[in-house]
């Protein structure tokens, strides 16, 4: 990824902080199949850029990531769930913890890739979309993403990610690689 600027995955890692909105985004991940780097790519964009994607661009990300996601970040997660039927005690429990401690760093790894490729998409875009104040935007955004993966008239956004990414420090620009 070599010079690439982020500020993304900093913004993703004081956004998901919060326990409701770890539980808020993984119930639309579990539920209704909506990636939660996408959720938070689609409030970055909105809460830090105040730009607001169009149905199209956003469509060409979740086909950006598609393959990534799919082959990698979900393969990756189900590998680190399954670890977790060889948590009773038994002499295969230790190591079995060790690969998934593990797996979870490589599911990690995988999904700051996923969001370099967001901002690597969105740094071609952003001086093409629509500005709007940070909370509209962030909020058409997700209403966006909701409508693309199959929700025709979303009735409710996710209100604590909503809040956590207004809320958030905007990240400084960093060099990819360092935190």
């Amino acid at each position: 990824m070599g010079e690439t600027q982020l500020r993304l995955w900093p913004f993703s890692l004081a956004v998901y902080q919060d326990d409701a909105v770890q539980k808020e985004c993984l119930d639309l991940q579990d539920r209704h199949g909506i990636d939660t780097n996408m959720l938070l790519f689609c409030a970055f964009v909105g809460a830090v850029h105040g730009a607001v994607i169009s149905e199209h661009d956003v469509r060409e990300a979740l086909s950006l990531i598609a393959a990534w996601n799919a082959n990698v970040v979900r393969a990756l997660r189900q590998v680190r769930r399954e670890l977790k039927l060889f948590a009773d005690p038994s002499p295969i429990q230790i190591a079995a913890g060790e690969l998934r401690t593990s797996v979870n760093a490589a599911e990690l790894a995988a999904e700051q890739i996923e969001q370099a490729m967001l901002e690597t998409f969105t740094a071609t875009r952003l001086a093409n979309w629509q500005l709007a104040e940070p909370a509209s935007a962030a909020a058409a955004n997700v209403r966006t993403l909701l409508t693309a993966c199959g929700d025709p008239a979303p009735s409710e956004l996710p209100i604590r990610l909503l809040a956590a990414a207004l809320a958030a420090p905007i990240p400084q620009l960093v060099r990819n690689g360092s935190r």
